[in-house]
Parts: structure tokens; C-alpha cells; sequence
């Protein structure tokens, strides 16, 4: 699996859509997936606006519950890195980062994203 470091600077204002949820493992037995060093694995998901362009939403995988984040709230993503996967006929891009944690204070939107 290649990994692609993300610039989070150029990706406009990062907003929450959805609260921190931790990402299950096995759906029937509601097991939380984890790290490689046992940390539970939860799943923040993103807007992402650059240029006025549309809105996409990432789901960014971090290790440890991120603290403090609310939906719609400005976030930033620390660490931020994609990874192309397939598996069989299916094939997309994962996300995962070091730390996402909640802005406080004015938020200067770059590009008149807001």
C-alpha cells in the first residue's frame, strides 16, 4: 500500500461533519479496530472545500479518541497521509493522520473558503 503525505495548508478550512466514532473491526461482535500498538482506532469525518470548488468529505482514521470535536466545528489534521488500497475489483483512497483536533479563536479562511 503506497502512502502519500497530505499539505493540509492547501486544502482550505477543515470542518467536522460527523463526531469522532471509533471504526469497528467486526460488525457483529461491535469489536473497535486497533493500531499496531493496541490503540483503539476512531474515524473523524471531514469536509474539505479548496477554491470555492464543491465539498468533499474525507474520513481520516486517527489512534486514541480526539478530544473536543463537535460537528461543524474548524479542525485541524496533523500528520495527514492518503493511501491508495484495492482489494479484488474495488479500489480507493484511505486517510489517516497523527492528531485531529479542534480550532479555537478566528478562523481566516484562505481563498474566501469560510
Amino acid at each position: 500500500m503506497q502512502s502519500i503525505p497530505v499539505d493540509t495548508a492547501r486544502l482550505g478550512v477543515l470542518r467536522c461533519a460527523i463526531a469522532p466514532e471509533a471504526k469497528i473491526s467486526n460488525p457483529e461482535t461491535q469489536e473497535v479496530k486497533r493500531d499496531r500498538d493496541g490503540n483503539p482506532v476512531w474515524t473523524v469525518a471531514v469536509t474539505v472545500r479548496q477554491d470555492r470548488r464543491r465539498i468533499s468529505v474525507i474520513e481520516i482514521a486517527v489512534s486514541g479518541q480526539p478530544k473536543g470535536i463537535e460537528e461543524g466545528q474548524v479542525v485541524k489534521v496533523t500528520g495527514l497521509t492518503a493511501f491508495m488500497w484495492s482489494m479484488g475489483d474495488r479500489h480507493g483512497v484511505s486517510f489517516r493522520a497523527d492528531a485531529v483536533t479542534p480550532v479555537t479563536g478566528p478562523v481566516h479562511a484562505k481563498g474566501g473558503d469560510a
